[in-house]
C-alpha cells in the first residue's frame, strides 16, 4: 500500500532533493510525496488528504513554524507521525518538539541515509498504531480509554476500516539516571540546574539516536529509551556504554566550591512488552509508550545501580556475554520481586 508523506519546508531545494533521493520509491508507488511551504499550508493539505501517514517538517518557516504546526496536528490527524527536519538541533528545540508530539528529529544538513531509515521506522510505527486502533474499534470498551479526538477521527468513513491498537513487541528498554542532581538543585539556582541538565540530555540523546533508539520520555533527571528491531539489546548496551563514557568526559561547568562529579546509573531490561497508547481519557492525554514487567524491571535495575554502573540480569548476561565484558554483582532484592535477582555489571 502506498504511503503518503507530507514535506513541510519553505526551502524549494529540499523538494527537488526529496524527489531525487526517493525517485525509486516514487516510481514503484511505494511513497507519494506532498509538499507545503509552511504550517498553515500543511494543515490545508492534511485536510485534503486525511490518509497522510508521515509529516516531515522544518522548524523555521514563515506564517506558521514547525513547532506551532505540531500543536495542531493531533486535532487534524491523531494518527500521523511527525519527524522534525531542521538545522535547529539544540536540546531545547528537540524537547519542545517531543513534548508537542514529534516522533523523531533529523538535523540539517540532511543525511539522506539516516532520513530514509527514519522514514521507514516512522511508517512502521504508524502502521502499528493503525492496527492497534482497528482492534480497539472492535472492542466495545473503546470509549473508556480513547481520546475524543481519536474517536472523532475513527468516525470518519474514509478511515473506519483502517484504525488500529496496542501490540506485544520484543524490545530493550534503558533507564539512565544522572546521579546527584537533587543535591545540585538545593545548592544552585534552578535556571542553572536546568541548563546543565539539558546539556547532559542533549549529549545522551545523540548517543541513543546513533544506536537506533528513541527517547520514550524524560523523567525528571532520567531518560527512558527504547530500542527495537535487529540486535536491539546489543545496540542498547552500546548506547549505554557511550553515554557513561560521555558523561564522564563532559567539561566541568560547576563552581569549584561544589563537590560534584557527573555520573550516571543505568538499568537495561529486554524482552516482551506491550506497545500502545497509555493515558487518561479524563485528561484527554495519551502517550504512545511501552509497558510491562520488562519495563518495570529496567527501572528497578536503574534504582539498584550505583554511580557509573550499568546493570543487567543474569538472563540478559547469558545472551550478551560473548559480546560484552561483564562481572557478577551478586543477588539483589528488587522491588516487587519475590526472590533475589542475580545481577551483572556491564564493564565494556
Amino acid at each position: 500500500m502506498k504511503t503518503k508523506i507530507l514535506v513541510v519546508d519553505d526551502e524549494a531545494d529540499l523538494q527537488l532533493l526529496i524527489r531525487q533521493r526517493f525517485r525509486r520509491k516514487i516510481r514503484e508507488e511505494a511513497y507519494e510525496f506532498l509538499f507545503a511551504g509552511n504550517g498553515e499550508e500543511a494543515l490545508a493539505v492534511l485536510a485534503a488528504h486525511p490518509d497522510i501517514d508521515v509529516v516531515l517538517a522544518d522548524i523555521n518557516m514563515p506564517v506558521m513554524d514547525g513547532l506551532t504546526l505540531l500543536t495542531h496536528l493531533r486535532e487534524a490527524n491523531p494518527v500521523v507521525k511527525t519527524v522534525i527536519v531542521s538545522a535547529y538541533g539544540d536540546m531545547a528545540n528537540i524537547r519542545t518538539a517531543m513534548n508537542r508530539g514529534a516522533f523523531d528529529f533529523v538535523c540539517k544538513p540532511v543525511d539522506f541515509n539516516d532520513l530514509e531509515l527514519t522514514i521507514e521506522k516512522t511508517i512502521a510505527q504508524v502502521q502499528e498504531l493503525r492496527t492497534a486502533l482497528h482492534m480497539m474499534e472492535e472492542n466495545k470498551v473503546l470509549r473508556l480509554y480513547v481520546d475524543e479526538t481519536v474517536l472523532k477521527f475513527m468516525a470518519r468513513p474514509e478511515f473506519s476500516n483502517r484504525l488500529l491498537a496496542s501490540e506485544t513487541v520484543q524490545a530493550t528498554v534503558v533507564f539512565i539516571d544522572i546521579c546527584g542532581f537533587t543535591m545540585l538543585a538545593e545548592k544552585m539556582p534552578a535556571q542553572e540546574v536546568v541548563a546543565m541538565l539539558n546539556t547532559y540530555f542533549d549529549q545522551m540523546v545523540k548517543e541513543i539516536i546513533t544506536q537506533g533508539g528513541y527517547v520514550d520520555k524524560f523523567i525528571g533527571d532520567a531518560v527512558m529509551a527504547v530500542f527495537r528491531g535487529d540486535y536491539h539489546l546489543d545496540r542498547a548496551i552500546d548506547a549505554a556504554l557511550a553515554v557513561r563514557s560521555l558523561v564522564q568526559t563532559i567539561p566541568r561547568a560547576l563552581p569549584e566550591s561544589l563537590d560534584y562529579e557527573p555520573a550516571v546509573s543505568i538499568g537495561i531490561s529486554s524482552g516482551e512488552m506491550v506497545s500502545g497508547n497509555i493515558g487518561s481519557a479524563t485528561l484527554r492525554r495519551l502517550d504512545y509508550t511501552v509497558i510491562g514487567d520488562v519495563v518495570n524491571l529496567g527501572q528497578r535495575l536503574q534504582d539498584a545501580a550505583q554511580r557509573h554502573q550499568i546493570l543487567i540480569t543474569d538472563a540478559i548476561h547469558t545472551r550478551v556475554q560473548d559480546s560484552f565484558r561483564c562481572q557478577a554483582v551478586g543477588e539483589v532484592r528488587l522491588k516487587n520481586k519475590a526472590e533475589p535477582v542475580l545481577l551483572y555489571e556491564v564493564l565494556e
